[in-house]
């Protein structure tokens, strides 16, 4: 199985995506594919993202059964620990920055 899920795409690629898997919500495609199939399309998705953000999953002989990579800027990030990837929440970020406030005063 193969899950992609993409934020802030351009509707060329929601478009292209739609014609390999199925859209089940807005931005969350599923499909059964090869690996072949799987590279290409992610390679479809690196072309055309833009400023957007995408996480593609999908089952293997792994530990837990299925990996992932991501594409974009996003909070969650993936980190490997003990040959596991888990994903890594980033703080969020404030408004104004330290520097700003340095800056300021």
């Amino acid at each position: 199985m193969l899950v992609i899920v993409v934020e802030n795409a351009p509707p060329r690629l929601r478009g292209r995506l739609a014609l390999w898997l199925l859209e089940v919500r807005a931005g969350v495609y599923v499909g059964k594919v090869s690996r072949r199939v799987r590279e290409m399309i992610w390679a479809n998705v690196k072309d055309g993202i833009d400023q957007g953000n995408a996480v593609m999953a999908w089952t293997t002989n792994t530990e837990s059964g299925f990996d992932f990579q991501t594409l974009g800027t996003n909070r969650r990030i993936p980190v490997e620990m003990d040959g596991i990837k888990l994903v890594s929440f980033l703080p969020e970020e404030k408004e104004g920055s330290e520097q700003d406030e340095i800056a300021s005063s």
